[in-house]
């Protein structure tokens, strides 16, 4: 049994105050500055790799960028049919208001997609190399489908916590980032803040009606997703030393590329994985979940930092 003050009335009466379309952040007369920076320095990590030059520094920043939203997407793409199946179990006969935030939740999730699909369209046009992404998409989403309910409420709650955590802490004031990619992230954090209430709501549901086992299942699921996000990381990290070299017309040396790896793998696993494992929310909620399991958080978030 979680302790907090949320209520589906409540959550969907904010949520509703929040109206944003996607033609409203890209397009023709909204285009991104490929001149500066798209990511703040704190998830990207490029500013300290000494043997790449600022030209190459800004290039990999922007593929970073490319990818952290593609992140972004997959974790959208499994959380919109979950939504949707919890809206589903929730009918007929359901808490109205529960119903229609669980609706809406999955309408915005649909609208973050949208954002993101036109956001890659927008960086192809304009980046003209080729960036690979992890995949393929359905693939990783119908496999995160199959964990349990708190297994997936767990990581939607980790990855929203780390969406407020990245906005406020490391991109609302910074200057240097083109304000187009803000933007994004801005109108992305203003519904995420709303998503987060709704999956304490569901995680406490699902707890109550689960009981222990169910608790110690979500949480062994919630590690093997983990796993998986990290494979991809690293695998990531391959794709986008390639498209660096694509990008920039040079060849990396072998152990230059071997250091390049260990870097940006550090650099993505804070962002993606540690980030949110130390978010002090998500650490207060797990600790409600089962007593320690904040400490044991902890402790991943430590091995991944090595």
């Amino acid at each position: 049994m979680l302790t907090h003050t949320y209520s589906y009335e409540a959550t969907l009466a904010d949520s509703l105050k929040v109206n944003w379309q996607v033609n409203d952040l890209i397009g023709p007369d909204k285009q991104l500055d490929f001149s500066r920076p798209f990511l703040p320095e704190s998830l990207a990590g490029v500013r300290e790799l000494s043997s790449l030059s600022d030209r190459e520094k800004l290039l990999l920043n922007q593929i970073r960028a490319n990818g952290y939203l593609f992140m972004f997407q997959i974790t959208e793409e499994f959380v919109l049919p979950f939504m949707l199946e919890q809206a589903r179990s929730a009918t007929p006969g359901g808490d109205a208001y529960e119903v229609r935030a669980l609706i809406t939740f999955a309408e915005e999730e649909a609208k973050h997609i949208h954002m993101f699909q036109r956001f890659a369209a927008e960086f192809a046009r304009g980046f003209h190399v080729p960036c690979t992404v992890v995949g393929p998409l359905a693939d990783i989403a119908n496999t995160l489908l199959k964990h349990s309910a708190i297994g997936l409420t767990l990581l939607a709650l980790h990855l929203e916590w780390m969406t407020q955590t990245h906005y406020l802490e490391s991109i609302k004031d910074d200057q240097d980032v083109d304000p187009l990619f803000k933007n994004l992230l801005r109108h992305h954090w203003m519904e995420e803040a709303q998503h987060v209430k709704v999956d304490t709501l569901l995680l406490d549901k699902f707890v109550r009606t689960g009981g222990a086992e169910a608790v110690a299942q979500g949480f062994a699921d919630f590690a093997a997703i983990g796993g998986m996000i990290d494979g991809l990381l690293q695998q990531q990290v391959q794709f986008d030393l390639d498209a660096l070299e694509a990008a920039s017309g040079r060849k990396l040396g072998a152990a230059e590329r071997q250091d390049l790896t260990v870097a940006q793998t550090r650099s993505h696993r804070y962002a993606f994985l540690v980030s949110g494992l130390l978010q002090k929310n998500f650490l207060a909620t797990v600790d409600q979940l089962s007593p320690g399991a904040a400490d044991s958080m902890r402790e991943t978030a430590r091995a991944l930092s090595m």
